[in-house]
This record gives C-alpha cells, sequence and structure tokens, in this order.
C-alpha cells in the first residue's frame, strides 16, 4: 500500500485536478490536513460552499489547472441539464421538488431536514390548511395593491426573504441569488450569520438603497457579536433579527445521518474557529459557537450597542410576546425555525391568534411593535390569512432558497413573480384592493387549534418533504 504525500497526491476541487499539490501545501489558508483528507477523491462538495468561483483561477498558475470532470459531477450536470424548463415552473413546491433531484446529498439533507420526527414542519404547512377564507364579492377590485412596508422600509410584496445558511451547499452563487433577485424586484433580504457568502460579499452586491436586515446567531464572544452588529448597522443594515428559539440546535436526524464531514465544511463567520464538532452532521458544525445562555437579561445590552430595531425571531407563545413589548424591542417573529428546533411546536399562524389577543387585552400595542410570522407558506393565499390574522408581513425561507438551488438567480425572480400573480388573483378573489383591507373577519381559523381531523393530504408538499431514503435503499439490499 503506498502512502499519499504532498509529491503524490491530487484532488479535483470544482471539477479542477490540481496535478501538483506542493505549493498547495505551503501555501493553502486550510493547511495542508485537508488536502490530503481528499487526495484522489471528488472534493466539489466540500470545496464550493466556501470558495469562491474564481479561488484556482485567481491563485494557482494554468499550468496547475486540470479538466476532469468526475462521474458523479457529470451525472449531476446531466440532471440539471434535464431539469424541466423554468418556464414550466408554476408554483414554489416546483422548486422544491426540482431541487430534491439535482442538489448533492449532504445539501438536501441539510436543507430540508426538520428535528426528530418532522411533525412540526409538516404542522407548518398544515395549519394554513385549516384556515379558511371569508371572501367578499361585488367589490371593485380592477386594481390591486401588495405593496407595503416593513420597519419602515418599502417593499414590493408583504414577503422578506428569511435566513437561510450555507447557500453555495446548492449553488456556487449561494446567498448572492437572493441579493441580486430581490434587489432587481425590490424584496428585503435577511442576510444570515450562517450564510456561505460573506456579510461584506452580501451588502456590496445589492443594488443602490436595496433594503437588507441581519440574523443574528449570538456568539458566546459578546465582542464578536458587538463587532458584527455594530458592523452591520455602518452598512446600512435597517434592522436586527436575533434568533432566540436555538440555545442548542434541534436534532435534524435526516442531516445528522451523514455524520462526518469535511474540516472545510462551514459558514464564512465560523473561519478560523477551533473545537468544531464534525460527526453530527452540517447543523451541528456549524453551530458550536451559538452562546446557550441568551435571556431577556441581555436585551438592554443589544439596545445599547445598536439604534437599528430590534427583532426577536422565534417566540412561541403569548407569554413570551408580552415579554419582548414589555422589554422595549421593536418586534418579534412568530416562528419554530422551519420545524427545525422543538418537535411538536406549535405553527407561528397558530400562535398568532393567541399573541393578537393577549396584546389586545393589554391594551397593546401602545408603540410600534411589529408581529411577523415564518414557517409552512408556500401560497400567496398563506400570507394574505397571515396578515389579516394580525401579522405585519411573513418570512420565506427554503421556497427561495430551492429556487435558487434549481434555477440560480432566474429561479428566485421567477418566486417573487409566482406571489405577485397569486396575490393579485386572491387578493381579487377575496375582495381586497389593498393590504390595509384584511380583516380577521375575512377568515376563518377556528379549527387552527385542532390538531387532529380531516384535513386532505398536501401531495404537492408531502411528496417533496420526506423522510430520509436511507432505510429504504436498505430495505432493498437485503431483499
Amino acid at each position: 500500500m503506498s502512502l499519499i504525500s504532498a509529491d503524490t497526491c491530487s484532488s479535483t476541487p470544482a471539477a479542477t485536478m490540481l496535478d501538483h499539490c506542493s505549493r498547495a501545501f505551503a501555501e493553502h489558508p486550510g493547511g495542508s490536513k485537508i488536502i490530503l483528507k481528499y487526495a484522489g477523491r471528488d472534493a466539489t462538495e466540500a470545496y464550493e460552499p466556501i470558495h469562491p468561483p474564481d479561488a484556482i483561477t485567481t491563485n494557482l498558475p494554468v499550468d496547475k489547472h486540470g479538466q476532469e470532470v468526475t462521474e458523479e459531477e457529470k451525472r449531476r450536470q446531466a440532471l440539471v441539464a434535464a431539469r424541466p424548463a423554468l418556464d414550466e415552473v408554476i408554483n414554489l413546491h416546483d422548486f422544491e421538488a426540482v431541487a430534491r433531484v439535482v442538489l448533492p446529498e449532504k445539501a438536501w439533507a441539510y436543507y430540508s431536514s426538520a428535528s426528530d420526527d418532522e411533525i412540526t414542519i409538516r404542522e407548518n404547512r398544515l395549519a394554513y390548511q385549516r384556515v379558511w377564507f371569508r371572501p367578499r364579492v361585488l367589490r371593485n377590485v380592477a386594481t390591486v395593491d401588495w405593496s407595503t412596508t416593513i420597519l419602515g422600509q418599502k417593499s414590493s410584496l408583504p414577503v422578506y426573504i428569511s435566513a437561510t445558511a450555507l447557500g453555495k451547499l446548492g449553488h456556487p452563487d449561494g446567498e448572492l441569488n437572493l441579493t441580486r433577485a430581490a434587489g432587481k424586484h425590490g424584496v428585503i433580504q435577511m442576510i444570515a450569520t450562517l450564510a456561505s457568502c460573506s456579510f461584506d460579499e452580501i451588502i456590496d452586491a445589492g443594488a443602490p438603497d436595496q433594503s437588507f436586515f441581519v440574523q443574528l446567531y449570538v456568539n458566546r464572544d459578546r465582542e464578536i457579536t458587538r463587532r458584527y452588529v455594530q458592523h452591520a448597522e455602518k452598512r446600512g443594515v435597517k434592522a436586527l433579527f436575533i434568533t432566540v428559539d436555538a440555545p442548542q440546535l434541534g436534532r435534524r436526524e435526516k442531516d445528522m445521518r451523514l455524520k462526518l464531514i469535511g474540516d472545510d465544511s462551514g459558514a464564512k463567520v465560523q473561519e478560523g474557529q477551533k473545537d468544531v464538532p464534525k460527526d453530527q452532521g452540517v447543523a451541528r458544525a456549524i453551530s458550536a459557537f451559538i452562546d446557550p445562555s441568551l435571556c431577556w437579561d441581555d436585551i438592554p445590552w443589544f439596545q445599547s450597542i445598536t439604534k437599528m430595531p430590534i427583532i426577536l425571531k422565534g417566540i412561541s407563545t403569548a407569554e413570551d410576546a408580552l415579554l419582548a413589548y414589555d422589554a422595549g424591542v421593536q418586534g418579534i417573529v412568530l416562528s419554530n425555525h422551519g420545524g427545525r428546533q422543538l418537535d411538536t411546536a406549535r405553527s407561528g399562524l397558530e400562535v398568532l391568534l393567541e399573541v393578537t389577543a393577549a396584546l389586545r387585552a393589554r391594551g397593546a400595542p401602545q408603540r410600534p411593535f411589529d408581529i411577523f410570522v415564518d414557517g409552512g407558506v408556500r401560497r400567496a393565499s398563506d400570507v394574505l390569512k397571515a396578515l389579516a390574522l394580525g401579522a405585519k408581513a411573513v418570512g420565506v425561507g427554503r421556497p427561495f432558497l430551492y429556487a435558487f438551488c434549481a434555477y440560480g438567480q432566474a429561479g428566485v425572480e421567477k418566486a417573487i413573480q409566482i406571489f405577485r400573480d397569486e396575490l393579485e388573483m386572491n387578493m381579487r378573489l377575496l375582495g381586497v384592493r389593498t393590504l390595509d383591507e384584511l380583516r380577521p373577519e375575512m377568515v376563518d381559523a377556528r379549527a387552527l387549534a385542532v390538531h387532529a381531523g380531516s384535513v386532505a393530504e398536501d401531495k404537492l408538499f408531502s411528496t417533496a418533504c420526506a423522510p430520509t431514503a436511507s432505510l429504504a435503499k436498505f430495505k432493498e439490499a437485503k431483499m
């Protein structure tokens, strides 16, 4: 058995073979260990999420480039080439179906996974189907307008792009697909702490006067958090969304089944971090820095370091909503983290009912205090239901993520257009000309808190959201 050395190794990041590694060993910022790990193997999956597309062409002479494409990459490229034309995509479920086919296994597992038995992720979708419209008729709806303002920022949709991590797992341009599409169409993007692209890279890619929010996982080292928040404010970010439902990440078993991940897998914000767990899937690997001691006593500190509006993301009860109001923050997101944290937690839509009731009982809000909802939204009708019940706007994460994984920036633009088309149709059929005309009496939400009953199966969603296929493969192998 021959030993791998700096003189004999070769690896294939992003379909380009490095035939001579001696220079890479000496100069690679990540050290020689990761190069040795992928010696003689395709490193595309580990390489692309954390390197810019021109890393090789910029840093290596032409004579060190190769053109070998692995069989696995050829198969993936064939699937991408055979995907349906973008014109054939007519709803957000279609993006998920295509993404599931073209994404690498690790990327699909990370993006689609939810905690434990994945009950909450399904409930997020089902909740909207238990709310029924009570449309009004004979209203002049020749012109309808679905534009709005979110935390003082103009938006062409009552929807913002919610933070999702590690965009480059699914597309070489990662979160920049969202940035460019959002800037072109007047939609607000929330930048994720754990984005594959750097914060400044995303901001720099924005259009003039484009509005951004930033999502924050609070670091154990508060000085790092302070610098990050204040840098975001300096770059013109309009609001700070602090994630408060993740003192520890949930057991996302589809992701965990893949276990060992590369030493180079992670978000930009993690570069240089030590003691990152590598044997429990992507989610655990990228979350080791999150501070589990975050509590209500910390809110005044955040208010002291920034003038941005502060929104608490991950509220799940009326009690905590009232505490947030009393703490003086500017809003809350009713969210269960896309079903990725505490399984059997209720949907944000269901929580919305008790939160609005509790605020009314307190005579609140008597100051600006916005309520947002995320999780499970796949239709403009879902958005209208949430707004009718008291939400200011709705966060949408996975559908936009799947859109760019499947079709790049063009996919995100198509997703935005789908929202526009559906909003126009549904507002007319509901009998409202502007979002301000939406009222609670336009929906029947009496069944929202009923978690057992005869709800028709959502086949579009259920065929895209499925448990791991590992067990099925095992059973086939045994036969």
